[in-house]
């Protein structure tokens, strides 16, 4: 069974979305039963990604943002700068995890970080990701292959959030965002993913 050691994390700094998603999807096919997890942490430049079912009717207005067609679950949403962006690359038949377990552990790494910094948050389980006072703060989406998971959690933390206006939000016409600069919390990018990692690494290394 792995042990803490195992778990590699990378810090990627600012790289655009295709890029990293192209590695998480050769790191997930090129892996074996003894290959460690991995958790990336990264912030992103402006880009809207569609998953697997998401429909283009929910971009509502033509703007100069990338888009991008990824392979996680989930609709449209937004990255930018001033968000962390966290990429969960785990085995889950050697965590004995389902998929429905691994988005509760995003959920729940998020609310109780969130938490620590005196924000109240919640879960839908209509609607995955955390929401504020029915604001969406985080969100998440996970892809699995060949009993791997890939893709992972996102959370707005000091960002422009205009462009989330011209789409809707994981497909919620009318769903707002918020963030935590918005909330009276004003740390940087890089102190935030700590708390969350944290959180993670609980999680899967039981």
């Amino acid at each position: 069974m792995p042990s803490k050691a195992t778990t590699v994390l990378r810090n990627l700094g600012k790289q655009g979305y295709l890029g990293v998603w192209r590695d998480m999807q050769q790191f997930t096919a090129e892996r074996d039963s003894d290959t460690a997890d991995q958790i990336w942490i990264v912030e992103h430049p402006p880009v809207y990604t569609l998953g697997l079912n998401g429909k283009r009717e929910h971009l509502l207005k033509a703007n100069a943002i990338e888009i991008v067609e990824s392979d996680r679950g989930g609709q449209v949403t937004y990255h930018g700068p001033g968000q962390l962006v966290i990429y969960l690359l785990a085995d889950l038949r050697r965590l004995n995890k389902g998929p429905r377990q691994m988005v509760t552990i995003l959920e729940d790494a998020m609310i109780n970080t969130l938490r620590q910094y005196g924000i109240a948050a919640q879960a839908q389980p209509k609607a995955p990701g955390v929401y504020v006072n029915e604001r969406k703060i985080a969100s998440l989406g996970l892809r699995i292959k060949h009993g791997c998971c890939y893709h992972g959690l996102s959370i707005n933390n000091d960002m422009d959030l205009a462009p989330f206006a011209d789409i809707n939000p994981c497909g919620y016409a009318g769903l707002q965002v918020t963030q935590l600069a918005d909330l009276g919390v004003k740390i940087s990018t890089q102190e935030l993913a700590v708390p969350v990692v944290h959180q993670l690494l609980q999680a899967i290394e039981i």
